[in-house]
């Protein structure tokens, strides 16, 4: 991953975007943080041309902002701003989950049930480490069934803001998330867009309820 010819750089920023994305919703960095070129491609064994690249990127997707003469940092979202988040979930989401009712395939249709089936023993026996991992990719799933490329990339991009602004309160419900899960699921099966549509709504609303703002010090401070 150095980053050396065009292709190269090009793979190497993809990635580099990644890990910084990664270790800004995990808290590594974090909000109003500065991020300087040259501390991440020493972090990251690479040269400063993908961290570039991957910063503008981070940028456009609103994990990153860019001052004049102060460089880039992290963004500290607003609680509006948090807000929004899970609005616009609660608005795309069911539409995924409708377009997956009519649009997804068999392969689809065989590892969503296989990670309910493995969420729902998992939350049973309270094996709650596995669920974030099992959740996220019952999700990504879920939305590739969308068969829309759009649809998908934002939903991607939505979880990753959600889970870099929001704690996971999941664990308080786990056993009914894996439920409603299960639930969209036998309505995409059955092609009833109508009804995944409208089960997601309502787990999207569940789930909303129980979420708490990881940094509520900082949409203070941005009030002010």
């Amino acid at each position: 991953m150095n980053g050396a010819d065009g292709a190269g750089r090009r793979i190497s920023a993809q990635v580099v975007c990644t890990a910084i994305r990664d270790d800004i919703v995990g808290g590594f960095f974090p909000p109003g943080s500065r991020l300087t070129e040259e501390l991440l491609a020493q972090r990251y064994g690479v040269s400063r041309v993908p961290v570039r690249e991957a910063l503008r990127t981070l940028e456009s997707e609103g994990f990153v902002r860019t001052r004049r003469h102060a460089g880039a940092s992290v963004a500290e979202p607003t609680e509006q701003e948090a807000a929004d988040l899970l609005e616009i979930r609660g608005l795309l989401e069911p539409l995924g989950a409708a377009r997956a009712a009519q649009r997804r395939t068999e392969a689809h249709l065989k590892v969503l049930r296989g990670l309910v089936r493995l969420g729902q023993e998992r939350a049973v026996q309270g094996q709650l480490s596995d669920l974030p991992s099992l959740d996220g990719w019952f999700h990504e799933t879920l939305a590739q069934a969308s068969a829309s490329s759009t649809l998908a990339a934002l939903l991607t991009q939505l979880r990753h803001k959600i889970a870099w602004v929001y704690g996971d309160g999941g664990s308080t419900r786990a056993v009914e998330s894996w439920e409603e899960h299960a639930g969209i699921v036998d309505a995409i099966a059955r092609g009833d867009a109508e009804r995944a549509r409208r089960l997601a709504a309502v787990h999207v609303e569940r789930a909303a309820a129980v979420r708490i703002l990881k940094h509520p010090v900082n949409a203070a401070r941005r009030r002010a």
